[in-house]
C-alpha cells in the first residue's frame, strides 16, 4: 500500500505561531530590560557617590595628617636651629678662651680712645653747648663716654650699598662691641634705617635677649640686605613711637654713613616731637650713633650727605641724651 506524501507549507499557520512567539518573547524581554534599568542607574550613581565621599574624608584624613607632620617638622627644625646655634657659640667660647685677656685689653683701649675723641667733639664749642639745653650726662653709668644704663637696646642700621659694600664687616664688628657692652637686657630689636626688621617675627615686640638669639643676630648680619635709601629718620621716628614705654629704658643705636634727606633742623624738631623731654630735661629714649669711615676718606672729597649725616647725629645725639662717635680710621 503506497503511502501519500504531505505537502509541507513553509508558511503555514503553526509556523507563524512559532515566529510569533519569538517576537514576543524578545520584546517582552526589552520591555523587563528597560523597567529595571533606572534602578541600576540610580543604585549605580548612588555607588559612586558614596566612593567620592569616602576618597574625599580620605583626603581631608592626609590634609590634616599632614599638617600636623609639618608643624612637629617645623619644631625639630627649630630645635636643631637652637642647638647648632648653641654648639657655634660654645666653640667660639672655646676658641677665644685663651686670648680673652688680651682681647678685652685691646678693645678697652679702643674703646676709650673713640669715647674721648666723641666727648671732645662735643666740648668744641659754645655753640655745640647751647644745642643741647636738656642734656644731662650720667657718668656713674657711662663706658667710653656712652652711658649705658638702658634695659632695652634698638639697633638702626643703614644697609645701603655703600655700606654693605664697605663697612659691612665694621659694622657687623660694632654690633658686637656694643652688645658685649650690656651683657644682660630685657630686650633686644633690630632694623635697617627704612624701619624693616631683621626678624619679620618680633615685629612690634621686642626680642628676648639669650645666647641662642644674640648668636642669631650675628649671624643674621652677614646676609641681611633690605632696601635702604640712607636716610635714618624714618627708623629713628618709627622706632621711638612704638617701643618707648613710661617704664623702660630705651637706647637707640644709628649705625650709618651718610644722611639723604634734605633738612637736619626738618629732622631735630620732628625727633623733639615724638621724644619729648619731662620736667628734669631727660628724653624718653637716649639716641647713640656711630659713623661709619667709608665717605670721610680724603679732604677735599667727602660727599656732602656725609657731612649731613655727622652733622644731624652729633646734633641728635646731644639732643637726646647719647654720644656720636665718629670711626674715621679702617683700623678702629
Amino acid at each position: 500500500m503506497s503511502k501519500r506524501r504531505r505537502n509541507v507549507d513553509a508558511f503555514s499557520l503553526s509556523f507563524l505561531d512559532c515566529i510569533c512567539c519569538g517576537f514576543g518573547a524578545i520584546i517582552l524581554l526589552l520591555v523587563l530590560s528597560k523597567i529595571y534599568e533606572p534602578m541600576i542607574i540610580e543604585k549605580t550613581q548612588d555607588d559612586l557617590e558614596s566612593l567620592i565621599a569616602l576618597l574625599q574624608q580620605e583626603l581631608f584624613d592626609i590634609r590634616g595628617e599632614t599638617a600636623i607632620l609639618n608643624r612637629e617638622l617645623v619644631d625639630v627644625r627649630e630645635q636643631t636651629s637652637d642647638t647648632k646655634i648653641q654648639l657655634a657659640r660654645l666653640q667660639q667660647e672655646l676658641s677665644t678662651v685663651k686670648g680673652q685677656y688680651d682681647a678685652s685689653q685691646e678693645e678697652s683701649e679702643s674703646t676709650i680712645d673713640e669715647g674721648a675723641l666723641a666727648s671732645a667733639k662735643q666740648r668744641l664749642t659754645e655753640e655745640m653747648r647751647r644745642l643741647q639745653p636738656y642734656y644731662k650726662r650720667a657718668d656713674d653709668d657711662a663706658v667710653a663716654g656712652i652711658p649705658v644704663d638702658s634695659e632695652y637696646i634698638i639697633f638702626i642700621i643703614d644697609t645701603s650699598g655703600s655700606m654693605q659694600q664697605y663697612n659691612w664687616d665694621r659694622v657687623q664688628q660694632k654690633l658686637n662691641e656694643t652688645l658685649d657692652v650690656y651683657p644682660q637686657v630685657q630686650g633686644l630689636q633690630i632694623m635697617n634705617d627704612n624701619g624693616n626688621y631683621m626678624f619679620s617675627q618680633y615685629a612690634g615686640k621686642w626680642i628676648p635677649d639669650t645666647p641662642g638669639r644674640r648668636e642669631a643676630i650675628k649671624n643674621t648680619m652677614r646676609l641681611w640686605r633690605p632696601f635702604s635709601d640712607s636716610n635714618p629718620v624714618d627708623g629713628i621716628i618709627y622706632a621711638i613711637s612704638t617701643y618707648w614705654s613710661p617704664d623702660k629704658k630705651i637706647s637707640i643705636y644709628v649705625f650709618g654713613d651718610e644722611f639723604s634727606g634734605r633738612s637736619v633742623e626738618n629732622v631735630v624738631r620732628q625727633v623733639d616731637a615724638v621724644n619729648r623731654a619731662d620736667a628734669q630735661g631727660n628724653r624718653m629714649v637716649r639716641i647713640h650713633a656711630v659713623g661709619f669711615p667709608f665717605l670721610f676718606r680724603g679732604s677735599g672729597d667727602i660727599p656732602p650727605t656725609a657731612h649731613k649725616f655727622s652733622q644731624l647725629m652729633r646734633v641728635l645725639c646731644e639732643r637726646n641724651g647719647g654720644t656720636f662717635v665718629a670711626l674715621t680710621h679702617w683700623d678702629r
